[in-house]
């Protein structure tokens, strides 16, 4: 739902319509940046794509960003037995949503806030939903990449974060008993927050197959790539990498074939095991990062 304001948003329309054309455009970006524009329904049938792409379960805490009558939460919490949080700067949306909680006898695991978004802790977050403009969107990303965990899964619908390619995305026709202002369409993204993997490693292989490389690590969002040196290895490329959370894999050339490197990442360091070229065996290994 693009919740942010409905109380007082035909005031700010007219007040809007009377600027002049450039004025009316640069006015109407602030406005949307700031709030993430008009409060719209979100359709049930795309609250539940929603809540499936994100796998949300018993052990999820949901918060969505602009939650407007707060179905995404209460869905959450009520058909997934999830806990969680909206946040809304609209008060009569968030009494609103508030009283629906109580009403379903959820209020111990679903809550509203008045409050912006931009302020709003999310760090405990495991599923964070959106339904916000693009200019909103695009304004949150930095946010959404600071302060959640890896692995966290972000869904949206409808609008995207520029750039940042989604790890995934559903498009499909809304039945008409479910469309809303006649919009027929529906698309729901997932990103998956990626660990923080740019920079110098020094990676070590464990008896019986020791060796150490140095891996220069290069990343955008979830995509990976990056150089190694030793183990026989001057400067080759990494190949079938993949950063998916805190899940990393990689490939090192090994003569005709590959040493296979999947592991995860904790922080300043990874761990994991190696399938050595030729299918001699699985070896660990691990990994410290010397400079980031």
């Amino acid at each position: 739902m693009r919740s942010p304001f409905f109380v007082g948003r035909r005031r700010a329309l007219i007040a809007l319509g009377a600027l002049p054309f450039a004025r009316l455009a640069a006015a109407a970006d602030i406005e949307e940046k700031r709030t993430g524009g008009p409060y719209v329904p979100t359709p049930q049938i795309v609250v539940d794509e929603m809540l499936r792409m994100g796998k949300v379960g018993a052990d999820d805490f949901v918060i969505d960003l602009g939650s407007g009558d707060g179905i995404i939460v209460l869905t959450a919490a009520q058909k997934h037995k999830a806990r969680g949080f909206g946040v809304d700067i609209d008060p009569e949306l968030v009494k609103l949503s508030n009283g629906e909680a109580k009403k379903r006898g959820i209020a111990d695991r679903a809550a509203f806030h008045v409050m912006d978004v931009h302020k709003a802790d999310i760090s405990k977050a495991t599923v964070v939903t959106l339904y916000l403009l693009p200019g909103m969107m695009i304004d949150l990303r930095p946010k959404i990449l600071g302060e959640l965990q890896p692995g966290t899964r972000v869904v949206s619908h409808d609008y995207s974060f520029g750039d940042w390619q989604p790890d995934d995305q559903l498009t499909w026709d809304v039945p008409e008993k479910e469309k809303v202002n006649g919009v027929g369409r529906a698309t729901v993204y997932l990103w998956i927050i990626p660990a923080k993997v740019a920079g110098r490693w020094r990676l070590n292989l464990v008896a019986p197959a020791p060796g150490q490389y140095e891996l220069t690590l290069k990343q955008s969002f979830q995509n990976l790539e990056g150089v190694a040196t030793g183990g026989g290895a001057k400067g080759v490329r990494l190949s079938h990498s993949l950063l998916r959370g805190a899940d990393i894999t990689f490939a090192l050339p090994a003569g005709a074939d590959h040493h296979l490197f999947k592991g995860k990442v904790e922080g300043d360091t990874m761990a994991g095991g190696v399938q050595l070229a030729g299918g001699k065996g699985v070896v660990r290994w691990n990994a410290l990062r010397t400079q980031a």
